[in-house]
């Protein structure tokens, strides 16, 4: 005897909304920021003169904590809290998209060469410098945001 039911087809998880919806965002945003490292915020392209580059480690870290009382405070501000807060959004929604970046070796593999190759290219395209410090900053942003979804991870 044949049914007329029909079978229902299972609805999307939630998780797998809430997948999708952070991919979004995220895509949303890095594209936004790579607009900023690139383009925005008035970047010129500087084709005379050397390659702007820091490779010791700390080093423009403690010349702007050491200026912090001698340069106007938006400067050190965007250059010590902007490097680590534009990346916090990356460890709070990274895990959410790809499970083993909830593992904090596994997101740091990831994420340093990925900020290693646009400090590169920020200085070979001479729209900026390539600087330790930043990769330490951003570094540290991502971890923060990644101590954030632990955090919410553990609360659920």
């Amino acid at each position: 005897m044949k049914s007329d039911m029909k079978v229902r087809q299972p609805e999307r998880s939630e998780y797998s909304l809430w997948r999708g919806l952070c991919l979004c965002v995220i895509s949303i945003y890095a594209l936004c920021l790579l607009y900023w490292m690139f383009i925005g915020f008035g970047r010129t392209r500087h084709t005379s003169g050397p390659l702007n580059y820091n490779v010791i480690p700390f080093e423009t870290i403690r010349l702007y904590v050491k200026s912090m009382n001698k340069l106007p405070n938006h400067l050190w501000i965007i250059n010590i809290l902007g490097n680590i807060g534009v990346f916090v959004p990356f460890g709070v929604m990274l895990p959410n998209i790809c499970k083993p970046m909830q593992s904090w070796f596994r997101m740091t593999i990831a994420f340093v060469p990925c900020i290693l190759l646009l400090e590169t290219m920020q200085m070979l395209l001479r729209v900026g410098s390539f600087d330790v410090d930043d990769v330490i900053l951003n570094t540290l942003g991502m971890w923060i945001g990644l101590l954030i979804y632990s955090l919410f991870r553990r609360a659920s």
